[in-house]
C-alpha cells in the first residue's frame, strides 16, 4: 500500500508547538494550497486549507523557522482521525502527518526582497551563501562581472602550455 502526499502552500498562521505528556514535540499548522484551476465559471482559483501535524525534530524545526505567510512544502502521509466533540458527536478529520518540511521560498522572498538562491532541506541549509567573492583575473582574461568564481584559467592558443 502507498500513502504519500506532498503539498506546497503558505502557512495561514504561526505553527503551534506543544509537547505530549512524555515530552515529545508536536507542531500543528494549516497550509493554504491554491488549486491549479479556476472555479466552474473560469473565475478565481479556489484555495484548500489543509491541516498538518509534525512530530519530534520536524515539529521543532517547523515551529522554529516557519511563520505565518511563509511558503512551505510538506511531504508525508494522509491520516484520517476519528474523535468525539464536546457535544458527544462522532467526528472525522483528515490531516497530513509531515515526515519532511522544506522551505518553498527564501527568507528574502517572504520579506519582500529578491531571491538569493538559498534553499533549506529538512532543517539543513545547502547553498544559502550570501557571500560574493571578488571576480578573479587570469592571464589577461577577466571573467564577466556577476559570473561565478572558477578555478579554471584561460590558456593562450599556444599548445606548449598544455600539461599533456
Amino acid at each position: 500500500m502507498l500513502n504519500h502526499i506532498t503539498i506546497m502552500g503558505r502557512l495561514t498562521r504561526d505553527p503551534e508547538l506543544r509537547r505530549t505528556g512524555s515530552g515529545i514535540a508536536v507542531a500543528s499548522f494549516t497550509v493554504a494550497v491554491d488549486r491549479d484551476f479556476g472555479g466552474r465559471d473560469g473565475g478565481e482559483k479556489e484555495t484548500d486549507f489543509i491541516d498538518c501535524v509534525a512530530w519530534r525534530q520536524t515539529g521543532e524545526f517547523v515551529s522554529k523557522y516557519f511563520t505565518k505567510g511563509r511558503m512551505i512544502v510538506v511531504s508525508g502521509r494522509l491520516q484520517i482521525r476519528s474523535w468525539t466533540d464536546k457535544d458527544g458527536n462522532k467526528r472525522r478529520t483528515a490531516e497530513v502527518v509531515a515526515d519532511n518540511c522544506y522551505f518553498g521560498d527564501s527568507k528574502r522572498d517572504s520579506e519582500g526582497g529578491s531571491s538569493y538562491g538559498g534553499n533549506t532541506y529538512g532543517g539543513n541549509s545547502y547553498g544559502a551563501n550570501t557571500y560574493s567573492a571578488p571576480t578573479p583575473s587570469y592571464g589577461g582574461y577577466a571573467a564577466p562581472s556577476g559570473a561565478p568564481a572558477s578555478d579554471f584559467a584561460m590558456l593562450d592558443d599556444d599548445d606548449a602550455q598544455l600539461p599533456f
